[in-house]
Parts: C-alpha cells; sequence; structure tokens
C-alpha cells in the first residue's frame, strides 16, 4: 500500500508542475513601427573577400521594440529545398545536414544569438532610437544568389510591424571565381593588389 500511495503523490506532484501560465505569457504584444532607411551588401563580390551585409534601422513608433529580430535567407538552388541563412541546401537526402555555406559568417549583430540558425536577435530599440545591424561575411563559394531579409519586433508573442516602413528586402548577388588579388607582407598582414 505504501508504495502505490508514493506513486500516486509523485503523480499528483508532476501533474501539479504541469500546466500553469503559458511560456509566451509575458510576450510583448501590439503593433512597432520600424524602418529600414539604409541596406547595403555588395553586389559583385569575390571568394575570400571579407564583405559587410548592413540594415540601418530605426524605431519610428512612440514605444520601444521589445527585442527585434532579423531572419536572413538565401534563395535556394533547387526546387523543394529550404532556404538557409547564407548557404544554399545540397540537395543530397544522404547527407545528415545538406546545408552548405556560401558565406561564412565572421561575425554577426553584437548579442545577436537566437535558437534559430536563420534568425539574429538584436535588442531591445527604444522609440526614435536607430542601429546599425552589421553581419562581417566572407563569401566561399561562386555564384549568382538572391538573399533576403526582414525584420520582427519580437521572437515570441503577438507582437507584429505596422506602418509603412521597409521591414523586408532583398539583395541580388555575384561571387566570382576568382580570389581576391592578395599577398602577405614581411609584417604577415595579408594586403590587397589593386585589379
Amino acid at each position: 500500500m505504501g508504495v502505490r500511495r508514493g506513486w500516486l503523490v509523485l503523480l499528483a506532484l508532476a501533474a501539479a508542475g504541469c500546466g500553469g501560465d503559458r511560456q509566451d505569457a509575458n510576450a510583448p504584444s501590439g503593433a512597432f513601427s520600424v524602418d529600414v532607411t539604409a541596406a547595403s551588401f555588395p553586389a559583385r563580390q569575390a571568394i575570400a573577400e571579407p564583405v559587410r551585409l548592413r540594415l540601418r534601422v530605426v524605431n519610428r513608433g512612440d514605444r520601444a521594440v521589445p527585442n527585434l529580430a532579423v531572419t536572413v535567407a538565401t534563395e535556394p538552388g533547387a526546387d523543394g529545398a529550404a532556404p538557409v541563412a547564407f548557404g544554399q541546401a545540397s540537395g543530397d537526402a544522404a547527407q545528415a545536414d545538406g546545408r552548405r555555406p556560401v558565406w561564412i559568417v565572421d561575425a554577426g549583430p553584437a548579442s545577436g544569438g537566437s535558437a534559430y540558425g536563420d534568425t539574429w536577435t538584436v535588442g531591445r530599440l527604444a522609440a526614435g532610437q536607430t542601429r546599425t545591424v552589421m553581419w562581417r561575411l566572407t563569401a566561399v563559394r561562386a555564384g549568382s544568389y538572391v538573399v533576403s531579409w526582414r525584420l520582427s519586433p519580437a521572437l515570441e508573442g503577438g507582437a507584429r510591424l505596422a506602418g509603412s516602413g521597409r521591414v523586408r528586402g532583398r539583395f541580388r548577388v555575384r561571387v566570382g571565381d576568382a580570389p581576391v588579388p592578395a599577398r602577405v607582407n614581411a609584417d604577415g598582414e595579408v594586403v590587397r593588389r589593386a585589379p
């Protein structure tokens, strides 16, 4: 009888621990007005060339954006493949991970990590504040690509973007197969030569 009663107590405690408030119960909600006033990513690049993707974001609303998020996707190179942030799916079902980089992310936005492989969170953006969101990248695969981006005011809850601001866009990029003309000087520094 004692063992059975013990199991009943454990089941009751486990049931009491389940439920309660939702994980996103305190998540932000409502409409937020942001605008990308400048977006840049070089249209012509070369293998091994360091480049920067920059988005200049301003909060045009009268309240703070809780946790600005930016999702980046490179259009798939094969039909039916999923988009990848700075790469493309190989289409080979035999591979455990079919994603192949087009760019290596040398550095993402400061404090921008998230659990999503294609989304960076950059934190609170106060009313009227402007922030530049930037990635430092190096191209590793030649070809023509379309890289798109879109903003979100938060990763969870009912927060949404409103207004007429620019909140999404895309870049058409051609990565050439010739490496960047460079040499290493006597001090061990990489020096670019004029083409």
